[in-house]
């Protein structure tokens, strides 16, 4: 198929780079370059002078912050999505915003084809491809790492020095970072091999426990209906109360992950996780619901939880599942309004205390002083029928014990008449 005009996804990192020239030198098109702000900040400087200088007709700068937060963020916090009870999700929930945007884009420009900077070994590709297939499977996509001949980010390195592509890596910082608004990523270099603990100075987000402030902070996060709206008291909207949970939790080294991972292509990878303010938000939205939800809610929530974390990491975002998961979701956040206090201490966070108006915890009835509403002689009916079975079971094996030898069993009952 001959491809006219190309629109490219871009981040200005060394993939990015070095695709623009490979675009114009392999298959002779224009190509225009769509770059997201999800919140990674000083990355974009300079980006679109960048993506002109090598090659680009034209680049977009979308400023996505606010739909990413709200639309994509909020709604996989409020299913407590946790990939392998770790990833808080942060570059796979992007992946599909910044897709759906590069289709419009696209398609008012009238490009017959898309292209990405995934690797053919990683996650991303699926989660970038799927969301094509959502909204425009016509449109032809190109994947550089599957098709040209560099193998290696060395080799890319070394593809850009020839072109004369400045780019922020080199052969001695290797390591390969996604960074937005929720998270930044970690993998590659010596982190390829699992026995290697971090380097200190890799750290972006966040400082070290031992770096920590000695004197701990207490904090407070409201809710409604799920939703995240305050922070120590005054109502924010989400970029700015998530931004400010990021500094808060980075000053007292909260939310560093160090892990190995299934990837969905089919092998393990190691990967290093920065998310402080996602850690205060997963960990202070518990507590909400622990007061709120009901037990058999909750007990279903945690059942559907992995698999709504699944979808996510799977790229899956665009499918009738997730928006069937969603509206479980929702429905069971309506009563999720309140407050929490945390107390943040060199990497840990303790709960302080939470309240809400819809807390189902009475204090009449837990406690162990004198109180008229739970009469606690009940509780022996209560017990006396819920460990039936338990009764029977046991019953049974104390006859069968009675007998000095086992009869052969009397298959007669099974026979037709």
């Amino acid at each position: 198929m001959k491809v006219n005009k190309v629109v490219l996804a871009y981040s200005g990192g060394l993939d990015t780079s070095v695709i623009i020239p490979w675009l114009k030198e392999n298959y002779q098109c224009e190509v225009i370059a769509m770059a997201a702000d999800v919140g990674q900040g000083k990355e974009l400087e300079g980006l679109q002078e960048k993506a002109i200088a090598t090659g680009a007709s034209k680049c977009y700068i979308e400023d996505l912050r606010k739909a990413f937060v709200e639309e994509y963020i909020w709604p996989t916090l409020k299913a407590r999505a946790i990939y392998e009870g770790q990833y808080l999700l942060g570059t796979s929930f992007a992946r599909p915003l910044i897709a759906k945007r590069q289709i419009e884009i696209a398609e008012a420009e009238g490009a017959d084809a898309v292209a990405h900077g995934c690797t053919g070994k990683g996650n991303d590709q699926v989660r970038f491809e799927l969301t094509y297939k959502a909204f425009n499977p016509k449109l032809k996509v190109i994947a550089p790492w599957r098709e040209w001949d560099i193998r290696s980010r060395e080799d890319a390195i070394a593809y850009a020095e020839r072109k004369k592509i400045p780019v922020a890596v080199s052969r001695e910082k290797i390591y390969s970072n996604d960074r937005n608004i929720w998270h930044i990523s970690h993998e590659g270099g010596d982190l390829e091999d699992p026995w290697n603990a971090p380097k200190d100075e890799m750290y972006v987000l966040t400082q070290s426990p031992m770096a920590a402030p000695d004197e701990p902070e207490i904090i407070q996060i409201g809710f409604e209906k799920g939703t995240p709206i305050s922070y120590n008291g005054q109502r924010m909207d989400a970029v700015s109360l998530l931004e400010a949970l990021n500094k808060v939790g980075g000053k007292h080294a909260i939310g560093r992950v160090d892990i190995v991972e299934n990837r969905l292509v089919g092998m393990k990878s190691r990967g290093v996780y920065e998310t402080p303010g996602g850690t205060l938000l997963y960990t202070a939205h518990r507590e909400i619901e622990n007061l709120v939800l009901d037990r058999d809610t909750m007990t279903m929530k945690d059942m559907l939880s992995p698999k709504y974390a699944e979808l996510v990491y799977n790229g899956a975002w665009f499918t009738p599942l997730r928006e069937a998961l969603d509206a479980f979701v929702e429905s069971t956040q309506q009563n999720v309004t309140g407050m929490v206090r945390l107390k943040l201490y060199k990497g840990n966070i303790i709960i302080a205390g939470r309240k809400s108006p819809y807390s189902l915890y009475r204090e009449e009835l837990a406690t162990f002083g004198k109180e008229d509403v739970y009469d606690q002689a009940d509780a022996k009916g209560f017990i006396n029928l819920f460990g039936l079975p338990l009764k029977v079971r046991s019953l049974v094996k104390i006859d069968w014990g009675k007998k000095t030898h086992y009869d052969e069993p009397d298959y007669s009952i099974f026979k037709r008449d």
